[in-house]
């Protein structure tokens, strides 16, 4: 069995090599070479806070946020309503689920098989039908204001629980998906770590994480003890709190290239070819393992996209399309997660923005339909075996235990262990619940 957690006490004396230099690590030729995604994400860091409030002990370490964007038909997914008028029933049947009684959409077979293992929230009510609005409800668990921007889960789980074994504890894959993920009102040093590339793409690599050609481990190190004296003097002579943040920011840039380990964990070329074929060789499947790699290694939230679902036309091409390859790979997930011991404590979250129209149009698809739409729960304490809440007979209403976008947020960071009551201080010192007004569902839980 896979160990979830480990710590690395010192990750760049793992090239023979301690300290940290200033210029140094812009010499190295990474800044220049590679972008500014982590340069930018680790100097943000070192200017936006070194100090994180302390938390209870939550029953999940991770969070894997699955985001499926553009809004899946709940009629096509978790809640079909095979009963209906065939124009509201759509075009596919159904598949048995382990749960006896239960049917999820016939593209649904394998996450079907696992049915009793997770959570299904056939309830889920917002009232914003627009994409980027829907998104934001998603994200953050606060409706749009024209006053302020929310930040997302991922930003206040960076911001009160910190980094975790020298890895960022907020990654996007492949990369950030929209202005909602990032970290609003909160410093950019809470805001997400974008990979640069998708894992399914030939050669996969993380941009900012390799040193560039020509510069080996003895260079690096050279580098950095050639400069130390240079810094000590600067040091000496300038005493300023920005100093302070850029020697903290460079201490940290070179640990995470430093750390054999730290890399490692976005390396996908260490998993078995068996365990990709199980997940899928396509886009969801790969971003899914990376997403358990990431999870196994120490990152607090990881947030994922998987196909395009905003199917107004032709929703039986586009859902035959998308959701054969997710259904595997969110299935895969689930798997390899219970096989390597780290379900219970890593909480996978299924979510789109909003679901689809009761009625087929005359495109042959479903519009945008906020009002209900389903989400899945696995892992990370919530109950297995449970479809909490229902929709009618049209899925176009919930018509039993309601669930709003500020009960879900609520709810999750439960789980890993922040209170959502608690006030974070907004520019000019205004203070604003991590989430307004919600509450945990505690028949979710275990």
């Amino acid at each position: 069995m896979t160990k979830h957690t480990g710590h690395i006490s010192n990750p760049a004396s793992q090239l023979g090599c301690g300290g940290s230099s200033r210029r140094d690590f812009l010499n190295v030729g990474v800044l220049a070479g590679l972008g500014l995604t982590l340069p930018e994400f680790l100097r943000m860091q070192a200017h936006g806070a070194q100090k994180h409030y302390e938390s209870k002990e939550g029953v999940a370490k991770s969070v894997i946020q699955i985001f499926l964007p553009g809004g899946i038909a709940q009629q096509e997914s978790f809640d079909p309503k095979p009963l209906a008028p065939s124009e509201y029933r759509g075009p596919f049947g159904t598949v048995k689920t382990a749960i006896p009684g239960v049917e999820f959409s016939e593209h649904m077979k394998e996450l079907a098989k696992l049915a009793d293992k997770m959570t299904v929230i056939r309830s889920m009510s917002h009232g914003e039908a627009a994409h980027a609005r829907g998104t934001q409800n998603m994200f953050t668990g606060y409706r749009p204001s024209p006053a302020i921007q929310y930040p997302s889960m991922g930003s206040v789980i960076a911001h009160e629980l910190g980094a975790k074994n020298n890895l960022p504890p907020y990654v996007c894959v492949p990369n950030v998906p929209n202005i909602h993920a990032n970290s609003g009102y909160l410093s950019s040093a809470y805001g997400p770590f974008g990979l640069g590339a998708d894992p399914l793409s030939k050669g996969f690599k993380v941009r900012d994480l390799n040193m560039p050609d020509g510069v080996g481990e003895d260079r690096f190190c050279r580098r950095k003890s050639l400069l130390e004296t240079v810094d000590a003097h600067f040091r000496s002579i300038e005493k300023s709190d920005a100093l302070d943040s850029m020697d903290a920011f460079y201490q940290h840039a070179y640990s995470l290239i430093s750390s054999q380990r730290a890399r490692e964990a976005f390396d996908l070329s260490k998993e078995p070819d068996e365990l990709k074929d199980m997940y899928g060789r396509t886009q969801a499947g790969q971003r899914m393992l990376l997403a358990r790699r990431l999870a196994e290694s120490g990152v607090r939230f990881i947030s994922l996209t998987a196909g395009g679902w905003d199917h107004h036309d032709n929703i039986k091409g586009g859902i035959q399309k998308n959701l054969p390859p997710v259904d595997k790979a969110v299935a895969a997930l689930l798997r390899d997660l219970e096989n390597r011991g780290m379900l219970d404590d890593t909480l996978v979250m299924l979510t789109s923005e909003f679901g689809r129209t009761p009625k087929i149009n005359k495109n042959n698809g479903r519009d945008h339909w906020p009002r209900v739409f389903s989400v899945m729960l696995a892992g990370g304490g919530v109950q297995k075996g449970l479809i909490y809440g229902k929709s009618n007979a049209l899925a176009a209403e919930p018509e039993e235990d309601k669930v709003g976008v500020a009960d879900l947020a609520t709810t999750v960071y439960n789980q890993i262990g922040i209170n959502a009551d608690k006030e974070l201080m907004a520019p000019g010192g205004r203070p604003i619940e991590i989430v307004a007004g919600g509450n945990v569902i505690e028949d979710l839980l275990i």
